[in-house]
């Protein structure tokens, strides 16, 4: 008898890595989770069953290998979420801190990256890879390169990663703009109220998580829902 289904999600102490925690956890998923804030992360995901939060750095090795450790030897999901936005207001490419932009990297890229490597000898046949993008990837923002040169390096490396796992289903996902604290950030003192809360881009990633759609990239106002 199958037993619940185990994934991964990170950056699931706010937007939308707790919306599709909470989620997933309604539909009786097995869940490992991680953020930077223990004290966030640990009062976002209390009262949730079968969630095991885990603070820390998705830069960091030994806390990847805690994550994929403590999910099993067998994962039907992983969610690479956790992202940097980079300095606020954001630096022109001309006057990027080089020190900033390669620690985008390491967390935004890198460490999605490392996080796949050592869960794919634990992926179910069919298990799913999704890797959170974003319009920044493939539209050239004034004041976006470091953040969106980071998405679309995660792009490319989704796209390769799945042609070379054709058993998995591996996406790469855009949301679109959401009423989020990154987002605040990423427009200090403007007013972010008409953007949609993170919980109304879950519908569109659990079509993915449960359905068949093949491989690829997809804005998640696209997807087709079931009932919508």
């Amino acid at each position: 008898m199958r037993s619940m289904p185990v994934g991964i999600v990170t950056g699931a102490s706010r937007g939308l890595g707790l919306a599709l925690t909470r989620a997933l956890a309604e539909r009786g998923w097995r869940l490992v989770v991680d953020a930077r804030g223990e004290e966030q992360l640990e009062a976002a995901t209390a009262g949730l069953e079968g969630v095991l939060a885990i603070a820390g750095d998705v830069a960091d090795p030994d806390h990847r290998r805690a994550l994929v450790d403590a999910a099993g030897d067998r994962i039907d999901l992983l969610v690479n979420n956790a992202s940097m936005l980079g300095p606020s207001p954001r630096p022109a490419l001309a006057d990027y801190p080089l020190g900033e932009l390669r620690r985008l990297f390491e967390v935004n890229l890198f460490a999605p990256l490392a996080l796949a490597q050592l869960a794919l000898p634990r992926l179910e046949p069919d298990a799913t890879i999704l890797d959170i993008t974003s319009d920044a990837a493939v539209e050239p923002y004034e004041g976006w390169g470091g953040y969106g040169s980071s998405k679309a390096a995660l792009d490319q490396l989704t796209a390769i990663l799945a042609e070379e796992q054709p058993g998995l289903r591996v996406y790469s996902v855009d949301p679109g703009d959401m009423r989020t604290q990154m987002h605040q950030e990423a427009f200090p003192g403007e007013d972010i109220s008409d953007r949609p809360p993170p919980e109304e881009s879950v519908p569109g990633v659990l079509a993915l998580v449960e359905g068949s759609h093949p491989s690829g990239r997809y804005r998640i106002g696209e997807i087709a829902v079931s009932g919508s």
